[in-house]
């Protein structure tokens, strides 16, 4: 079968389509909704500023649209959704259990060297000895003072609950105001048989496909990044799967080396190809969502250079402190740098960055506009304030689009 050679704005349509930011939302969002993205997005990068929205639920809104915050934790209470490591700590689909169990036995989801445990035995012992005889705990129900420095600077119960969390001892029960709320696997997992865990092999193979899926075409140098794997175990995966015909290789102009699509999606390969896959949507972006998490593919798919720059002194700060991507229409168009000021109801973006060579026109600043609106609506903070616009001229349209 001789496969058409793909533009670059139709390798991008088929992006955006397999992480479901085609179009907008069909139908008001129930949490079923939610379930069904965190699905087919695998995974749910967790992070904890909230300057903003917390990025898993601000991910979760640019997919659904307004929905309650509090269905993502119900999920994970109900045991439809789990917490580990994945691209980083996230959450994802109970179904896929069986795959992170089996890196749990392997010892290949531990962020504590052998050294640790050895000098520490005697606290990961009474910290585990305590949930054992006490039921779920917080970080918080531990007395400690924390050690000084950083975010990553925990107090050493901390650091025993995230080992034995790493190693599959101790599971996220729920969350408590966002605080994880940790309990025995065995109790969270009642009826888990360690016997049902996949081969490592057989865990590799379903997350490469899982890599392909969601991403919808794919460098061969992305597909480890989505999940983290072994760069040498997906090397040899994908030449197998490509030699058994299950993975294709796609031209895209304007890449050297071919792309990769699973079989069963050339499909959309064709419609991307022919013009009949379009895209319709507008809305803005965590910085931690899958689409742009990777900043190489992000400027080979997107040619849009970003970065997030709250972990940087202000002084080097080129744009701002937590910047949001904007997404209008199959292209990454603008990025503004938000606050969400929720006790007096204000959404303020405090600047915002068009891209280079993107048409100032009042048809996208009324979609930016409505976009932010909704946001902001959603943060029951319906007044938006726009502080600083570059170009101008583009801030003077985007203010009066607000204004309406």
């Amino acid at each position: 079968m001789t496969l058409p050679t793909l533009s670059l704005p139709a390798a991008r349509l088929l992006l955006l389509d397999a992480q479901g930011l085609l179009h907008p939302p069909a139908h008001p969002a129930a949490q079923d909704d939610l379930l069904a993205a965190v699905r087919r997005m695998a995974v749910l990068q967790i992070d904890t500023i909230h300057v903003v929205a917390r990025s898993p639920y601000l991910v979760l809104f640019s997919r659904i649209g307004a929905y309650s915050p509090a269905w993502l934790d119900q999920l994970l209470a109900q045991g439809r959704l789990f917490e580990h490591w994945a691209h980083a700590a996230c959450f994802l689909p109970a179904e896929d259990y069986p795959y992170y169990r089996r890196f749990m036995l392997e010892g290949m989801r531990e962020y504590f060297t052998p050294a640790f445990a050895d000098e520490h035995r005697a606290v990961l012992e009474a910290v585990i000895a305590r949930i054992r005889a006490n039921g779920p705990m917080r970080s918080a129900d531990f007395e400690s003072d924390k050690a000084p420095g950083g975010w990553w600077n925990w107090k050493i119960e901390k650091r025993a609950l995230e080992y034995w969390f790493g190693r599959g001892d101790l599971m996220v029960a729920r969350r408590d105001k966002f605080q994880r709320v940790y309990d025995l696997r065995e109790r969270v997992l009642p009826d888990w048989d360690d016997a049902r865990a996949p081969s490592l092999e057989e865990t590799y193979l379903a997350l490469v496909r899982r890599s392909l899926q969601v991403l919808g075409i794919a460098r061969p140098a992305w597909v480890w990044d989505y999940f983290r794997l072994s760069k040498r175990a997906v090397q040899r995966i994908l030449a197998d799967l490509r030699a058994r015909g299950e993975v294709c290789e796609v031209s895209v102009e304007g890449w050297e080396d071919p792309a990769l699509v699973l079989r069963e999606t050339l499909p959309r390969v064709e419609q991307a190809a022919s013009g009949r896959l379009a895209a319709s949507y507008t809305t803005l972006l965590s910085p931690f969502d899958p689409l742009v998490w990777d900043r190489e593919r992000t400027r080979q798919v997107f040619n849009f250079d970003f970065s997030l720059e709250c972990y940087l002194p202000a002084p080097k700060r080129v744009y701002g402190y937590y910047l949001l991507p904007v997404l209008h229409r199959g292209a990454l168009v603008a990025r503004l740098d938000a606050k969400a000021h929720r006790k007096e109801g204000i959404f303020e973006v405090r600047a915002f960055y068009l891209e280079e060579g993107v048409q100032l026109t009042t048809e996208l600043a009324e979609a930016v506009a409505d976009a932010i609106r909704r946001c902001a609506a959603w943060h029951a903070a319906p007044e938006v304030r726009l502080s600083a616009c570059q170009p101008p001229a583009f801030g003077a349209l985007l203010a009066s689009a607000l204004a309406a």
